[in-house]
């Protein structure tokens, strides 16, 4: 079993932390009765309110000391370091200029993107105008937290619910981030254009419509900022994007499992067929899950798309049904469909045991 990520906070990390720096009284302040019980969110916020008990009062001063630290440990670590930006979200609020300096510092080496966002709550102007000045950093780090920190159903992280209903201001970014040099700064533009969508279909839309066509990069940022769009078979995108509706596809020669016990795979393949040339297609297939109460929820999974020349394509797929903390599996009948540019073209049960 993959180790749990709570436990990236041990003992060596904060011994190497403590290091100079705060008493063994820290760390027994750390690691009290609770310790264990606290989930990976819980330690953070508990070693970053700890922190501030034992640094100076002085904000300025107590930045500059774990700036010290942090440039000393960063090699070491990543995900854990995050400590240091959530010190600033809960003890720099007030201190807007310094907090922002610290965002910045720390961003280069350990994403800022969760600490940003309560100062956007609170300071939604002047945060979205600093945004706009990483927008135009050197740094791809710092352009990267000008669209990641600002997306509106960042995993993981509050919901930015004034963004969700008007994306205005976040538009207003990505418009400065959309042909970026760096595909990792492209590709949060692009997840965060996903968040979008969710909430504003039609802006997406619309944004896609008029940046699309200028060039491969972009082309390739709005595919995948489309993508839940894309797998709800929104008739506009999918034409957007050249797959078309094709009168004359069938699916043939369906061979599924119908049985499938806790654990075990299930395994489907089928005949995708035309007349003439298939063409540009995009293969999904969708699982409807039985709930517990009895109700189904569907899940859209892409298996292929491309230009087919020939008049007959193969598809072969296994999906495993082994145990995962994300997803509970109920006993009884099961759905698949198999889903051709949005048009449902076959429908097949299983039962899970």
């Amino acid at each position: 079993m993959a180790e749990l990520l709570k436990n990236l906070y041990n003992e060596k990390y904060i011994n190497l932390l403590s290091e100079g720096l705060f008493s063994d009284e820290f760390k027994k302040k750390i690691f009290d009765d609770e310790w264990k019980n606290k989930e990976l969110k819980q330690r953070m916020r508990h070693i970053s309110i700890t922190m501030g008990r034992f640094l100076p009062k002085e904000y300025d001063k107590a930045i500059d000391l774990l700036k010290v630290r942090f440039s000393q440990i960063k090699p070491y670590y990543g995900l854990e370091n995050m400590i240091f930006q959530d010190f600033v979200e809960v003890y720099g609020i007030h201190n807007f200029e310094k907090s922002m300096e610290a965002l910045e510092y720390f961003t280069k080496d350990c994403s800022s993107e969760f600490a940003i966002r309560r100062f956007i709550m609170k300071y939604p102007k002047k945060t979205m105008k600093q945004m706009k000045i990483w927008a135009k950093s050197d740094d791809l780090h710092v352009r990267r937290l000008a669209s990641e920190g600002c997306r509106p159903r960042l995993p993981w992280a509050i919901a930015l619910t004034e963004f969700k209903e008007n994306p205005k201001k976040i538009i207003e970014i990505l418009e400065m981030l959309k042909d970026d040099e760096s595909e990792y700064v492209r590709r949060s533009v692009a997840n965060n254009l996903n968040d979008i969508s969710k909430d504003n279909p039609d802006l997406v839309k619309n944004l896609a419509n008029n940046w699309l066509g200028k060039n491969e990069n972009r082309d390739k940022l709005l595919k995948h900022g489309c993508r839940t769009l894309l797998k709800a078979s929104d008739k506009y995108i999918l034409n957007l994007f050249g797959f078309k509706k094709i009168e004359d596809l069938k699916v043939d020669d369906f061979k599924i499992t119908k049985k499938v016990k806790n654990g075990n795979d299930l395994s489907f393949s089928f005949f995708i067929e035309s007349e003439k040339n298939l063409g540009k297609l995009r293969i999904e297939y969708a699982l409807y899950f039985l709930r517990q109460n009895n109700k189904y929820i569907k899940k859209v999974f892409k298996i292929s798309e491309g230009i087919y020349k020939q008049n007959s394509k193969k598809v072969q797929k296994i999906y495993s049904f082994k145990p995962i903390s994300t997803r509970r599996y109920y006993t009884g009948l099961h759905k698949v469909e198999i889903i051709v540019n949005g048009e449902s073209l076959h429908v097949d049960d299983f039962y899970y045991l």
